[in-house]
């Protein structure tokens, strides 16, 4: 796509903010996010506003890296970008679906499949383009872009070359769907399923589901899953769609499932449609995959596929993958693993997410053939291969006969580039790359069987493993940062190896969601995450004087919480010829741990004052329980101390200081006590030590092993060292790969924990070994040897483990061993 400037001023119907024509320019790329720009000379910048933050604020970043072109509502704000183009609306939403809305009419001949529902719409979506991508090419939405900022960034992908758009549209609250359906415009409707989902945005499921059926409206052909929807829900559907075509298990439809049965994690389902039996056999056995599955069968049928044709394409499906994963691999490196699908708009995803997570580390790219790229093959590569230039990719791996054919275009901009005819090709000559200290994205097409390559590249650790949802951790942080007051900063706790999440990849995800502050226990943190390229300012909380050249060399700024800590920091700044090294303050107001007492502030201000080799970036204080109600009294008579003892240094020094005292629990419990920052650590997480449920808090670390062996032990026998636990009758029990060298502790033996495996609890029997824990299997339904276990997570919360063990959640999360691997993920 590409639109001149004036064209699109027109359309959104904006004003020239500096009261001059618009310079001439081609807008090929829209941009809502400064961290994602790629493309500065073709970008158009929409500077959108939230709560917290205004995309006004960027434009000078924006300015300064070439970008020349910006829809805003204040002009006033830019009227410094000399020579910019400033196209002036009232909202800059309403004019970004404006300029998607008139894109996706200049297709009016495109077929569209327009998708919403509570749950599904993904799957959905990604299962549909792999059924009937051999066909068609097909533009749709990127991941789960169906919001509505995310569904006009996928319309206007729309391009001339494209036979069939696929997207979804998602929505909580009232009056959201009207604008998105005018932007989709679909021609056929799928309604996967209406769940709880946003729940909290209705009166009741009718409302969300009449607010959901306007994408449809004027539409005939919608495709529903009857199943999901109550007697009332139906006759409503009925009213208004009555032309619907449904798939049942229960009563009379289009597609009327009349069986089911699955076997070794496949299901074979035999249904009547139009008076004849058909059937498929898919690879999942779960309800959620099934259901789906059948709502991908109908589009099938409708769209008048031979019965032979389905059954053969959907025996194929495979799981979609909705998240990027992050991974240890050889020679120190990490893999980005995203090789379920490869076209330009999921490349344009990974690319980005390549670039957070890497910093100024090597990177990598192996990318095979971009299936569908029609008769412009080459005009697609050399866009690819400008993109990769611009993003700095230092290595470039292309694997199939079409990319290889292109080679020329990503050799003139890459110098490091190589390239292979099949999968196959690359991994007999795969020792001549010499992976090191990179990160290496994997973005296949799924013929070409890049799972191959992902298995070279990993390192082989025992099948122990914890997942850290990074998705999860942003939708905490947001759910924190909606309960702060304006203009108050975050600083995000990554100590103790990030409270066992990974440090760096967690400063990575906390620095591109613009925290404020880092705080790390040692000078040893703070280094590692210089070395990954954080740049954040970082406070050491525990310093002592043999960490005085780290703190120094790696911009650190330390925590003084003494008079001995601060002279001696004071003579080895001396030493150097520094002058107003960063500092923070710590004041002890009752936890009676570490810091000055309220009654020094005015004497550590003067010392301060007079010396000048430091300067006060903050003071700050430790709430001893700011949890507990009963301990009230006490918080607010340590916020009093500390608000004496911080007036104090500020009246002193006479210049700006943070204040902070809150942390997790303080933020939500005590709002007037967020002052201009607050310490954000457990509740980062996913662990709410308040248990407030209007937070909402999802859970970021799951830890999970598997079933290395199943034997059944009869009644009398003894399991495990010492004998502890006897069989009161014949009993499955099956070992799992993780003992308490991984952070399982023996407090959590005989049958003082449980574990979760294939959707009930399995209780730990015995004593907890080193490397291995044996749990009663007996009556879990088809439990199996390689079978995944939950220790804690989605299903089985970390607090009701640290209960078991008789601790606090911190304590587990902290103790889980270095040798487990970490798994990163994001959609």
């Amino acid at each position: 796509m590409a639109y001149p400037i004036q064209d699109i001023a027109q359309i959104i119907h904006a004003q020239s903010g500096n009261g001059q024509a618009f310079s001439n320019a081609t807008i090929h790329h829209l941009l809502i996010d400064s961290r994602k720009l790629v493309f500065p000379e073709s970008s158009l910048f929409f500077a959108l506003s939230s709560p917290r933050k205004d995309g006004h604020q960027f434009l000078a970043e924006l300015y300064a890296a070439g970008v020349r072109n910006f829809v805003v509502t204040d002009a006033v704000i830019a009227k410094d970008l000399k020579g910019a183009n400033l196209l002036v609306v009232e909202n800059v939403l309403d004019a970004l679906q404006t300029l998607a809305k008139t894109h996706r009419a200049a297709y009016p001949d495109l077929p569209v499949i327009g998708i919403t529902g509570s749950n599904g719409k993904t799957m959905v979506k990604e299962w549909l383009n792999l059924l009937l991508q051999k066909d068609h090419q097909i533009v749709r939405s990127p991941r789960s872009y169906n919001s509505q900022i995310g569904v006009p960034l996928s319309v206007w992908q729309i391009s001339a070359q494209d036979s069939l758009g696929i997207f979804e549209a998602g929505i909580s609250k009232v009056g959201e769907m009207a604008a998105l359906a005018s932007i989709i415009q679909p021609t056929m409707g799928v309604l996967t399923n209406l769940g709880e989902a946003h729940a909290e945005g209705f009166s009741s499921r009718l409302e969300k589901l009449q607010e959901k059926l306007h994408l449809f409206q004027g539409l005939s052909k919608i495709l529903v899953a009857l199943d999901a929807l109550t007697v009332a829900e139906q006759a409503y559907l009925q009213e208004k769609f009555p032309l619907a075509i449904c798939w049942s298990r229960k009563q009379t439809a289009q597609l009327q499932i009349l069986k089911s049965s699955s076997e070794k994690g496949s299901t074979l389902l035999t249904a009547l449609f139009e008076q004849r039996e058909v059937s498929i056999r898919i690879p999942f056995s779960d309800p959620i995959s099934i259901d789906n599955a059948i709502t991908c069968w109908l589009v099938l049928l409708q769209m008048q596929y031979p019965d032979q044709e389905i059954a053969t394409r959907m025996a194929l499906l495979e799981p979609v993958e909705m998240r990027m994963q992050l991974k240890n691999a050889i020679n120190h490196c990490y893999l980005i693993n995203d090789s379920y699908s490869n076209d330009l708009s999921s490349l344009t995803m990974a690319l980005a997410y390549l670039k957070q997570q890497a910093g100024d580390s090597k990177t990598t790219l192996i990318l095979s053939d971009i299936p569908q790229t029609g008769a412009d093959s080459a005009g697609i590569y050399e866009q690819v291969a400008v993109e990769l230039a611009e993003r700095k990719i230092h290595q470039f791996i292309g694997i199939g006969p079409a990319i290889s054919a292109a080679g020329i275009s990503f050799q003139q901009r890459i110098p490091n580039a190589s390239f292979y005819s099949s999968t196959a090709d690359f991994l007999e000559r795969c020792n001549a790359h010499q992976f090191q200290h990179e990160y290496i994205l994997l973005k296949g097409a799924r013929v070409f069987a890049f799972e191959q390559i992902s298995k070279w590249l990993e390192q082989q650790q025992h099948q122990t493993l914890m997942e850290i949802n990074l998705n999860a951790m942003v939708h905490n942080l947001k759910a924190y940062q909606a309960k702060l007051q304006a203009g108050t900063k975050v600083m995000a706790m990554v100590k103790a190896f990030s409270y066992g999440s990974g440090s760096v990849e967690v400063a990575r995800l906390l620095e591109f969601h613009q925290v404020n502050y880092l705080a790390v226990a040692y000078a040893d943190e703070g280094v590692a995450l210089r070395q990954a390229g954080i740049r954040l300012p970082i406070m050491v909380m525990s310093p002592d004087e043999t960490s005085f050249d780290a703190l120094v060399n790696a911009h650190l700024e330390p925590e003084l919480f003494s008079f001995g800590i601060y002279q001696a920091f004071h003579e080895y700044l001396l030493k150097q010829g520094l002058s107003a090294f960063p500092v923070h303050l710590k004041f002890n107001t009752g936890m009676n741990r570490l810091g000055f007492e309220t009654t020094e502030a005015a004497a550590i201000a003067h010392a301060l004052q007079v010396r000048n080799t430091m300067q006060v970036k903050s003071v700050f204080s430790h709430l001893a329980g700011s949890e507990q109600a009963g301990l009230d009294a006490f918080t607010l008579e340590q916020a009093s101390l500390f608000e004496q003892a911080a007036g104090q240094v500020e009246t002193i020094l006479a210049y700006p200081i943070l204040k902070h005292i809150s942390n997790t629990a303080a933020i939500f419990r005590y709002p007037q006590l967020q002052y201009q920052m607050v310490r954000l650590g457990i509740g980062l997480y996913g662990v709410d030590p308040v248990n407030e449920q209007a937070l909402s808090l999802q859970p970021v670390s799951t830890l999970k092993s598997t079933i290395a062996q199943i034997r059944t032990v009869a009644k009398g026998q003894s399991v495990g060292y010492g004998r502890n636990a006897f069989m009161e009758k014949d009993s499955l029990i099956a070992t799992i790969r993780i003992g308490y060298a991984d952070g399982f502790g023996r407090e959590l033996g005989n049958g003082r924990a449980a574990v979760w495996v294939r959707g009930q609890l399995a209780p730990v029997v015995g004593n907890v070994c080193m490397d291995m824990t044996m749990i009663d299997v007996t009556g879990i339904t088809a439990v199996q040897e390689g079978d995944q276990v939950e220790i804690f997570g989605t299903h089985l919360p970390v607090q009701e483990l640290a209960k078991w063990a008789g601790t606090i959640p911190y304590e587990i999360l902290t103790g889980i061993s270095q040798r487990v691997k970490r798994v990163y993920l994001e959609e």
